[in-house]
Parts: structure tokens; sequence; C-alpha cells
């Protein structure tokens, strides 16, 4: 089924998800959420449910705090207020690797590999949360520790073959080009084990095969593992094509919810991106353009394959997404 049938149901609570999951728990639910830094609100009143099977978007523009809240979500900041429950389960007084282990893992705007490690050795560190020995049988080589490492060989090779990169797993990460590095990083996530993935830019870097690419890896991940999936992206085809929901930020709040459809052709997010003005590049004009509308690129788009807007300063420093 394409994204673009998909139907948005609204739950009890302000929230829609994909009618699939009507009858389910919200694997995600982020309530008032909010940060400050010094007298500078970053995000404020970010609400957002995601059902177990989703894939949703977040989009914004530049410095709009995307990156800043999935460092909420995965608690890399502590948030000033507000509410995250991760499968019914609130997240608050955890730390990163908790928060790991309860089920959210997530990749960078910027590559955060292990360059001097092999590409199977990534992975391996992903899947430390299901290995089961301890320091001395590792040190010893007892029949435990080579029967562990047996499983996690299989386990890294079945989840390489997910982007055919079973090939690589001797090489070393930091030698592989930029848009495989950046399908590693997706694999480590996944290693973890997670019920929520969060991808920051996946598609940065990758040509217009790669995205495409990605896109149906994207399905297949959420379908093979039945997990939910929030991703940042600033290529609209790629958003308007997997995401099934969209959440637009916009100077630290959420100012439009809903489907594709209604994303791209709502008033507010046209204005947010470019200004009262309306966009050329899209199927008619006041609208982001589809994943259909890939012939017909604005100016900005054409050089970048990405939507643009002025940076924004958070903190003191120039916040990236």
């Amino acid at each position: 089924m394409s994204n673009k049938d998909i139907k948005l149901v609204q739950l009890p609570s302000p929230n829609f998800v994909p009618e699939r999951d009507k009858d389910k728990p919200l694997m995600l639910e982020v309530s008032h959420l909010g940060i400050d830094f010094g007298g500078l609100t970053a995000v404020n009143e970010f609400n957002i449910g995601i059902s177990p099977t989703e894939i949703a978007g977040l989009i914004g523009p530049n410095g709009a705090g995307k990156t800043t809240v999935f460092n909420l979500l995965t608690k890399v900041y502590e948030p000033t207020r507000g509410t995250i429950l991760l499968d019914g389960k609130d997240t608050h007084g955890m730390n990163t690797i908790q928060v790991n282990q309860a089920g959210i893992a997530r990749t960078f705007q910027n590559i955060r590999l292990f360059d001097k490690l092999t590409v199977e050795d990534n992975v391996k560190i992903g899947l430390h949360n299901s290995i089961k020995y301890h320091m001395p049988t590792g040190v010893f080589r007892l029949p435990k520790y080579w029967k562990e490492e047996k499983k996690a060989h299989d386990k890294a090779m079945e989840l390489l073959s997910i982007f055919d990169m079973q090939d690589m797993a001797g090489y070393i990460a930091g030698s592989l080009p930029y848009g495989a590095q950046r399908r590693l990083e997706i694999v480590r996530a996944l290693a973890t084990g997670p019920k929520l993935l969060l991808l920051d830019e996946p598609a940065a870097g990758m040509n217009p095969s790669e995205t495409s690419e990605l896109m149906e890896n994207i399905e297949k991940i959420r379908d093979e593992f039945k997990i939910a999936i929030l991703l940042i992206e600033h290529d609209m085809n790629l958003v308007m094509g997997v995401c099934e929901s969209i959440a637009v930020l916009n100077f630290g709040e959420i100012i439009a919810k809903g489907t594709p459809n209604d994303i791209q052709n709502n008033p507010k997010v046209i204005e947010a991106y470019l200004g009262s003005g309306s966009i050329n590049g899209g199927e008619k004009e006041g609208t982001l353009p589809d994943s259909s509308d890939a012939s017909k690129p604005d100016a900005e788009q054409m050089s970048t394959g990405h939507l643009a807007s002025p940076d924004a300063m958070i903190g003191g420093r120039k916040e990236e997404s």
C-alpha cells in the first residue's frame, strides 16, 4: 500500500496514527516536551504520538530544533519539562544507555562510527545488549565465549545483508564511501534491537539511486523488524514517499501534523520553509513537492536536493537541524 493511501485516525489522546495501529498502545508518546538553554527556549510544547509500526517524519527549516528533539528523546539532553513514554514506560531519570536498553536507537546527523574497526565489529558493538558472557569468559576463551561470538557473527552478517553489505564485513569502516557509512550506522542501530528507530538525515550525502534504495529499505526494516521509525530529513522526495505521518517543527514548536498530502498543502508549512511567497517547484503553486515530483525541483533542490532556510542559533551554537 502506498503511503498516500494511509488513513490516519484520531486516538482519545490528541494523536493521529495509521488505521492499522488504532487498537494498539502507542510506542512513543511525548507530552509538553521542552528544553531551555539559559534564557532561550529551544523546544517548547512538543507533543507527538507514534504507533508500533508507524513510519513518521519530523521536518522543518534548518535550526528548527529537530536534532534537539532527538537529543531529548535519547537523553543526550535532559528535558526542562514534559514527559516521554516509551512503550508505556516513563523515561524520566534514565540516562542514554538505559534509554537504548529500553528500546530507542538512533543514527546521527554527523556519522559516528568506529573508523578504525571493521564493518562487522561496528555491528557487533551494537549487539552488546544481547551478548551473554562475562569478562572472565572472554579473557580465558571459555566455550560460552565462542558460542556467543558465533551468534554475534551470524547476526551481524544477517543485519548487513539488509543493505547487501555482507561482503564488506572485513573492511575498515572509515574506508567506506560516505553512503555506505550512512547505511552501516543504520545497521549498527538495528543491532541494539530497538522498538523505535530514530534516523537523523539518513539520506544525507546519498545520490538519487541510493536514496530510492534507502526508501525501500526503511519500509523493509519496519516490516521485518515490526518497529516504529521516526526520521528527520530534508529530502522531501524521501519524506513524502516513505512517511505515513509528518510533524513540522519551526522555532522549536510543532506547527502542523498530518499525512504527506496534508503537509504538502499546509500554508503554515509553506511559509515556514520559503516565506509567504509560493513555491515554484511544487506540482502547483503553494505546495511542497511530493515523491512523484522529482522532475520539477526548485532551484535550491536542483543544486542540493534539500529544502533550505536560514540557519538558527541555539544555545550560542549553530543547531544544524
